[in-house]
C-alpha cells in the first residue's frame, strides 16, 4: 500500500462490490458528500442515494450508483455496507427507466392504497442510476 493509499471495502448484502487500495472515495451522505482520504480521521456515517466515486492509486476512477447504507473509517480502511451498489457501466438502462415510469405512474395514478412516499423514494433511486448511466 501507497503512502497516500487506504484500502476500501464496498460490500452490499449480495456480494463484495469492491476491494482494493485508493487515493480517495466520494460518497453520498445523508448530511451532503463527504470525500474521505489516506490517514481520515474515524468516522461513522449515513448514506442515501447517490454516487460513489473510487479513486485508486493510478488516479483511475470507478463510479458506483448506491441506494443508502452506512460507511466507516478506521486506521486507513473504509468499509461501505451499501444497500445496493452497481457500477455505472453495469447498469441495466431499460429496467432503470421502467422502475422510472413505474414509481411516476404511483405518483400521478392516485390508486388506494398507494405508499407515496415510497414511489418517491423509488423514482428517485431509478433518476439516480440513469444519470450516472449517462454519464459513462
Amino acid at each position: 500500500m501507497s503512502e497516500k493509499t487506504f484500502h476500501l471495502e464496498l460490500v452490499t448484502p449480495r456480494r463484495m462490490i469492491f476491494s482494493g487500495d485508493v487515493e480517495s472515495f466520494r460518497a453520498p451522505g445523508l448530511e451532503g458528500s463527504f470525500q474521505v482520504l489516506h490517514s481520515h480521521a474515524p468516522l461513522l456515517a449515513a448514506l442515501g442515494v447517490g454516487e460513489i466515486e473510487v479513486r485508486d492509486g493510478s488516479g483511475t476512477e470507478q463510479r458506483y450508483a448506491t441506494s443508502g447504507g452506512f460507511v466507516e473509517v478506521h486506521d486507513n480502511k473504509a468499509v461501505v455496507l451499501a444497500e445496493t451498489a452497481e457500477a455505472a457501466e453495469e447498469i441495466d438502462t431499460d429496467r432503470a427507466r421502467a422502475a422510472e415510469k413505474r414509481a411516476r405512474d404511483r405518483i400521478t395514478g392516485h390508486a388506494e392504497g398507494v405508499d407515496v412516499d415510497r414511489a418517491r423514494a423509488a423514482l428517485h433511486r431509478a433518476l439516480n442510476r440513469l444519470r450516472l448511466a449517462r454519464a459513462e
